[in-house]
Order: C-alpha cells, then sequence, then structure tokens
C-alpha cells in the first residue's frame, strides 16, 4: 500500500475537479514513454484484443476482430509472430477483446475471447467463449466453453471485456454512449443457457475499446482511443464499487495509430498495449512498466 496525491480528472472527465489524498492497492507511477517492439506489416493488422500468457512465457496471445479467422495469434513481447493457433469448431462475428485468468478448474489458466463487437446495436445474443490456455502451439486445443449472453437492457456495442480474477466473474463495458455502461455476468456463467449481463452503472468515458484487472485484482485499466484510465481497487470493493467511484487517474499514454488493445503482464508489473494498423506503415507492441 501507499498514500498517493491523486488528480481525479481535473479535465472534468470526473463530473468536478480537486485533489485528494487516498491509500490504493498498487503504484499508478508508470513509465511515460513504453518501450516498443515493432511487428513486420502484414502478420497482425487487425488486433483488437490482447492478453499475456501465463502458460507460455515471453508472449502474449493477440486476437483480431471480424473478417479473420477463429484463431489466436502467439506474440512474443519482442514483437515476433511465433505461430498461431487454430480455434475449432467456432467462429469470428467480431472479436473484440480477451482475458486470462481463473476459471472453473483450480489451478488452470483460461483465455477468454470477446465475441461482442456490434456497431448496429443489433445483435440479439453475444458471446464470450472459454478454453484453457494451451501450453504451446502443438498443444491440442480442448473443450471451448461458450457463453452466450443478453443485455438487461437490449443490444449494445462493446468492445471491452473483464475477468475478476478474485471472484471469475466478467465484466463488459459499452463503447460508443457518451457515458459507457458497464455489464456484470457474475460466475459461474452458464454455458448451456443464454445468460443475461445485468447493467451496473454509467462511466465517464466514450469509445472505450478494451481493459484489463491486474493479476491480484488490485488495479483497473480502460483504455480508449487516445487515452489510457487507471482505478485502484480498495479490498473489499467490487469491480462496480471500484469503477463507478472517483479514485481514478489518467495515465500518460503514447498515442497509436488505432489504439485497441490492453493487458496487463502476467506478474502485474505494468500493461501492453497494442494498436490496428489501419492506414500506419507499421505498429508497435508496447510496454509501459511500473515505476
Amino acid at each position: 500500500m501507499r498514500r498517493v496525491l491523486l488528480n481525479l480528472f481535473g479535465l472534468g472527465l470526473l463530473g468536478g475537479c480537486g485533489e485528494k489524498i487516498v491509500t490504493i492497492p498498487g503504484s499508478i507511477d508508470f513509465g511515460s514513454i513504453p518501450s516498443r517492439a515493432p511487428i513486420t506489416p502484414g502478420l497482425i493488422d487487425e488486433a483488437s484484443g490482447l492478453a499475456d500468457s501465463r502458460t507460455i512465457d515471453g508472449h502474449v496471445w493477440v486476437n483480431e476482430d471480424s473478417g479473420t479467422p477463429a484463431q489466436l495469434n502467439l506474440l512474443s513481447h519482442g514483437g515476433k509472430l511465433a505461430g498461431r493457433l487454430a480455434l475449432p469448431g467456432i467462429t469470428n462475428r467480431d472479436w473484440e477483446d480477451m482475458a486470462a485468468g481463473p476459471g472453473p478448474q483450480p489451478g488452470v489458466s483460461y483465455l477468454y475471447l470477446a465475441d461482442i463487437g456490434d456497431n448496429l446495436a443489433q445483435n440479439t445474443q453475444n458471446v464470450i467463449y472459454r478454453l484453457a490456455e494451451p501450453k504451446s502451439l502443438t498443444e491440442s486445443v480442448g473443450t471451448i466453453d461458450r457463453i452466450a449472453f443478453r443485455y438487461a437492457d437490449g443490444p449494445r456495442d462493446a468492445e471491452t471485456l473483464l475477468l475478476d480474477p478474485l471472484t471469475r466473474d466478467l465484466w463488459i463495458v459499452s463503447k460508443g454512449e457518451a457515458n459507457v455502461r458497464l455489464y456484470h455476468l457474475p460466475y459461474p456463467q452458464n454455458t448451456t443457457a443464454v445468460n443475461t449481463a445485468a447493467f451496473r452503472g454509467e462511466l465517464p468515458l466514450t469509445l472505450v475499446t478494451s481493459g484489463s484487472i491486474s493479476p491480484d485484482g488490485q488495479e483497473i485499466l480502460l483504455k480508449t482511443y487516445t487515452g489510457v484510465y487507471y482505478w485502484p481497487r480498495f479490498t473489499g470493493q467490487t469491480v462496480t464499487e471500484a469503477l463507478v467511484g472517483k479514485n481514478s487517474y489518467a495515465l500518460t499514454y503514447q498515442l497509436e495509430p488505432q489504439g485497441e488493445a490492453i493487458g496487463f503482464d502476467k506478474a502485474g508489473n505494468g500493461f501492453f498495449t497494442l494498436s490496428e494498423r489501419g492506414n500506419a506503415a507499421s505498429v508497435t507492441l508496447n510496454y509501459y512498466k511500473h515505476q
């Protein structure tokens, strides 16, 4: 624990200015200039989500969105493509984010793939796929669970999935509203029927493209195209209580061509970001380390 002085969105993002002394679980000090690992153009041009691998050291999993196969890319921290992992039996309608962490079986790391993109807000159902994280690219993919859900208040476009490692609950943040909306799928999620994602509150952000909760559950990140926002999570707080509260902080962030993905590393020592290539000549895997 450390005591720090937070400026609570002096620009008015949280509805007011001012400073407050708070005791936070983690450290809001991240490097302002990330380390950058270049990625060869054409290999991963449609990145939409990433998760630091818990089973293959020094690598992140990257998913791409609609128009790409149902597969995961395994990318080294140095930006080299180690290979791709085909995921049989499922489709990529519009994969927009992913997470890694605990699931049904104790001691097993799972990958969660959020097929939640819906630009026209017309999908009556969305899906989060869950599978045990492979230990290599040659390992057979096991059962892929299908967590189908609908929003309690009608279709939404979303690009952000959060996995709470403390409870195994899942959270979705919508994208395009002037104040994005937070939805909750409590554990254990039903894999044979359609779940209902309960509305839990609004956040004073828009165009949220990705998010991540630290492996210890004490820090939360949300990313937009132009910024990265940090919430500490106090002991005993739910994710709703942390996010809808006022203890948030805008981190220094270097703009990317179309910044889509963010994820803590598996040790919680910092976070990665990755962009869609768009019209840029190339993109980089970026890492912001805790100071």
